[in-house]
């Protein structure tokens, strides 16, 4: 049997119990969705933009579904406390793919400001959520999408209205917790007003040794004059697969900041979607990936100037050791007519052992002749030359490894815009290449 009949013939026969578990918003696109992933089914290896990651493989095992969002034994406030020194968040969680609302945060955000789960959001504001919701990540180009649609029951929205500033970050905290192997459908939603900033922390842990898949659609919208940022931390297991999907449309003058750090994973798929609508509009996006025994993460991204004046900035960079894998593949598209363009898309990684292995290929397509883009891509090992510096200057071979290592991915981590947050980073990162658990220490659920 096909990977695709499974979920086709589970939808089929759920359909009306997910319908009732949800909302009209989430419920409307469903049975679009279910005829898009009948006619695209899974990419397959042979798609150009897949053809290192085998996604029907991934999706073929029998994984368990809460359809009947049955609660699940854990109140995640008791097990996860985050240790980033005062970096005061606005704290909530998803489990497997249900927003726990058993407890309130501590804190409050601004008047008007919502930040909670998304079929109550679709419920207490169906105008705005029909506005917004499913119109940027689009099902009829994307088989996993258009899966992710047809079986979403909640995820989680921020909502900010025109000209309201959120000081505090706000923190999501996905939690994989189940005793058998478990697949959950996630969905983030945001919603930046004109003039409106607001900053997000997604973390991503698992409790248990059972295997995991999860599907991940996040959308974000930033009207005009806004500023968001966006900050994906993955710390889940060996045992966990993932296929998240972003997508970012922006307005003019507005500035966006996407930042995705892979600490500890299975195998990881992620798709970014930018689209710069407005004049002057500004995005960052960067990542980086620390990969050892058979870890694989494949990055896609394809950012579009469809306006004159307007700004990306990309970056990537992969450690990768044993026998792992990454691969990445991206594309910037300069529209006709969208002059005075600045573009620079870079994709650097490093090879600890002969047996990693990294696929790379960056692109330009570009239709204005008034532009400032570039590309570049490197693959190799550590400097030998600052190796036998460092080793000169008495520092033993793993210790000058792994300072290079961690100085090879700063860049990366330098991009994020809160100090706390940084700071933590740095030392996650450098406890990963010492080969200690890259872990949150406050996550007892983790330990």
């Amino acid at each position: 049997m096909k990977a695709e009949q499974q979920y086709i013939d589970l939808f089929t026969q759920y359909e009306d119990l997910i319908r009732s578990h949800s909302s009209g918003i989430l419920n409307r696109p469903r049975t679009e969705a279910f005829n898009d992933f009948e006619r695209l089914g899974f990419p397959s290896v042979e798609h150009e933009d897949y053809k290192y990651t085998d996604v029907a493989q991934a999706f073929a095992p029998d994984y368990g579904i809460n359809l009947k969002r049955i609660d699940i034994p854990v109140n995640p406030y008791d097990v996860f406390c985050c240790d980033v020194p005062n970096l005061s968040t606005a704290l909530y969680f998803i489990v497997n793919d249900s927003f726990y609302d058993k407890a309130e945060p501590h804190v409050k955000l601004p008047e008007g400001v919502y930040a909670g789960g998304l079929k109550a959001f679709t419920e207490a504001y169906p105008e705005v959520a029909g506005r917004y919701y499913g119109k940027a990540a689009a099902c009829s180009h994307d088989g996993i999408i258009a899966l992710n649609t047809m079986l979403i029951q909640d995820g989680f929205v921020i909502y900010v209205p025109e000209g309201v500033v959120v000081e505090r970050p706000i923190q999501l905290v996905n939690i994989f917790r189940s005793d058998v192997d478990t697949m959950a459908n996630r969905r983030i939603l945001v919603i930046m007003g004109a003039r409106s900033q607001a900053k997000l922390l997604v973390c991503d842990h698992s409790m248990d040794d059972v295997k995991f898949l999860s599907t991940q659609v996040v959308e974000i919208f930033a009207g005009q004059e806004s500023r968001f940022d966006f900050y994906d931390l993955e710390e889940s297991s060996e045992s966990t697969t993932r296929f998240a999907s972003f997508h970012v449309k922006q307005e003019a003058s507005s500035n966006v900041l996407v930042n995705g750090i892979t600490l500890n994973n299975g195998l990881t798929r992620n798709n970014y979607y930018i689209e710069l609508n407005g004049e002057y509009a500004e995005s960052t996006l960067c990542g980086m990936s620390i990969l050892d025994m058979e870890q694989q993460v494949d990055t896609y991204s394809h950012i579009i100037h469809a306006v004159p004046n307007c700004t990306s900035n990309e970056l990537f960079k992969n450690v990768l050791n044993d026998r792992s894998v990454g691969a990445f593949s991206g594309r910037i598209l300069v529209k006709e007519g969208a002059q005075k363009t600045t573009a620079y898309q870079t994709n650097r990684n490093l090879l600890a052992t002969r047996e990693a292995r990294m696929y790379s290929k960056p692109q330009l397509e570009i239709y204005a002749d008034d532009v400032k883009c570039s590309h570049g891509m490197t693959t190799g090992q550590l400097d030998e030359d600052a190796l036998f510096y460092l080793q000169s200057r008495g520092i033993p071979k793993e210790e000058a490894r792994m300072m290079l290592s961690v100085a090879f991915t700063a860049d990366v981590v330098d991009n994020v815009r809160l100090e706390r947050l940084k700071e933590r980073l740095h030392n996650l990162v450098e406890k990963r290449f010492r080969g200690e658990l890259a872990q949150c220490a406050g996550c007892r659920g983790c330990k």
